[in-house]
């Protein structure tokens, strides 16, 4: 297995996101309004920082002999989604569908639309979104999540994009942005519920974690449906 080649010149720097950010123990009070260490000014910092590094001799040889190698050799991580949870499920959806994450808010009611999945319009931004309970929609409890130990749990609205519309879809937890290949993604499994398992494509491995690849065109056609 070939590996990048090292980094030139080692950097004296405060990695708190291995420590107390996304990598490490979520302790971080930053996390609660940036929501991924990536949106941090400490994390942007110490990014401009490392690209401004002197460049070692060989560095560039290492990295063309790595980037002349055949694709097949090497992973191909070609998809992407952002991982959330509803009740005890991790979900994810493409990251091309994802617009924003942004803090949980109330909903406000519709006239005559009560009882569904759809919940009302909510103010992301300045701007309003059709609110979705996409728990409600897939037909998962939400109260039956699991206990969470070590981590700090974060509710969040998740916003998306179908068709130029926007929908605002409340999640109990965000795990961010995953990189994988097509090859990985496994087959559902036959314990899920009939209202879940028509959503999904295929189910993902990351450590414990086992994460439904939800139906992109089918979640974002559900999701138009409940507009009229």
């Amino acid at each position: 297995m070939t590996t990048a080649p090292d980094q030139p010149h080692a950097l004296d720097l405060d990695d708190c996101w291995n420590r107390i950010g996304v990598a490490g123990d979520l302790s971080c009070p930053k996390l609660a309004q940036h929501v991924h260490c990536r949106n941090c000014d400490v994390y942007e910092g110490a990014a401009r920082h490392s690209m401004r590094r002197p460049v070692g001799p060989g560095y560039r040889d290492d990295w063309a002999a790595l980037l002349r190698q055949p694709q097949a050799e090497r992973a191909r991580h070609d998809h992407s989604g952002l991982v959330f949870r509803l009740g005890r499920e991790w979900l994810m959806l493409p990251t091309r569908m994802v617009s924003a994450v942004a803090p949980l808010a109330a909903s406000h009611s519709l006239p005559h639309r009560s009882g569904g999945a759809l919940t009302g319009i909510v103010n992301v931004g300045g701007t309003l979104a059709p609110a979705i309970a996409l728990a409600s929609m897939l037909g998962i409890d939400e109260n039956d999540a699991p206990v969470q130990g070590g981590r700090h749990v974060f509710a969040r609205l998740l916003v998306i994009v179908w068709e130029e519309q926007r929908f605002a879809l409340p999640v109990a937890d965000l795990h961010g942005i995953l990189r994988y290949g097509a090859a990985s993604v496994g087959a559902p499994a036959a314990t899920l519920n009939k209202g879940l398992q028509r959503f999904i494509t295929g189910v993902l491995t990351q450590g414990e974690m086992r994460i439904g690849v939800l139906d992109a065109p089918l979640v974002g056609h559900q999701l138009t449906r409940l507009l009229r």
